[in-house]
């Protein structure tokens, strides 16, 4: 019960530092805040109960990606209906194409066996004690991580941009204002946040096992 307990105490204290934060810049209000965590409570009384069946879909049905990418890509041209361009409009497809990436990764750990999960005999799972070797590990499992994913980041955000901007014929003088345009906005967030998702999930972690330091 302590490792629960303990998780559960620190991603309250980081969604209050967020709150607090978005309050502290100006970004939203006292009110706003308040009725998110109302919504959030309404989404999770909604959806809790089918997270296992959803999760179970995910990483077994054949058609899992396909439909996962379609949903995703759709929600987000729905998000991109506001008649002036928003942050939250970005925010919203980042986030649809991160989850689009984090789902078919682990459809494709499932499919390749590469992340089983632990026996019921390994249950409860405590917190190992630290160590230099452990606090080593995951330092190094850190610095390789935000390398990998930051590298594909960028690398995806050089790629994405220019040939949306050329597909959709659109200037590519002034970068910033040509974000803010719905074709090109919404293929790079999706692209880009899906490709590091999708390696997020299944490359970085493939790498780890492969390197002995998961």
């Amino acid at each position: 019960m302590y490792p629960v307990s303990y998780g559960l105490v620190l991603a309250a204290c980081w969604c209050l530092l967020v709150c607090f934060s978005r309050i502290y810049m100006g970004m939203h209000s006292i009110l706003d805040v308040i009725v998110g965590f109302f919504y959030a409570v309404l989404i999770l009384a909604i959806f809790l109960p089918a997270v296992d069946l959803v999760d179970n879909f995910n990483s077994t049905y054949k058609y899992a990606p396909l439909i996962i990418i379609s949903l995703h890509l759709a929600l987000g041209v729905f998000s991109f209906t506001l008649d002036t361009w928003s942050t939250s409009r970005g925010d919203t497809s980042q986030i649809l194409g991160c989850g689009a990436g984090v789902a078919c990764g682990s459809h494709v750990n499932y499919m390749l066996n590469f992340m089983p999960d632990p026996p019921p005999e390994a249950f409860p799972m405590l917190v190992p004690s630290i160590t230099v070797t452990v606090f080593g590990k995951a330092m190094l499992r850190l610095l390789i991580g935000v390398v990998i994913l930051l590298l594909s980041k960028t690398a995806m955000k050089k790629i994405t941009i220019p040939l949306a901007c050329k597909i959709f014929r659109v200037p590519y003088g002034d970068v910033r204002q040509a974000r803010q345009r719905m074709e090109v906005e919404l293929p790079y967030r999706y692209i880009t946040y899906g490709t590091v998702g999708f390696l997020l999930m299944f490359l970085v972690p493939s790498l780890f096992h492969f390197m002995g330091l998961s």
